[in-house]
């Protein structure tokens, strides 16, 4: 199973960008997804860096095995988990 979160509609908006990458992680883990795709889109890289810096929290960290950002499309990327 692959889950996919698309931030272009609540890119400006910080709290709704939390909670939308809190509630796409904890469904992978809930129902076992292998792998969940986000995309913060191009832009300036300020939404990717933000993303990157709340899958490195210490809680959310532990749920997942690896991230992984796509060579061929820098507005995108992959959270993989081992379950």
């Amino acid at each position: 199973m692959k889950l996919k979160l698309d931030l272009h509609d609540i890119y400006n908006r910080g709290t709704d960008i939390d909670r939308a990458l809190r509630e796409v992680i904890d469904e992978a883990v809930r129902t076992k997804a292998k792998t969940v795709e986000i995309i913060p889109g191009k832009g300036s890289g300020q939404l990717k860096k933000r993303v990157l810096r709340f899958l490195d929290q210490k809680d959310v960290k532990r749920l997942y095995h690896r991230v992984e950002k796509d060579s061929r499309n820098f507005g995108r990327l992959w959270v993989h988990f081992r379950h």
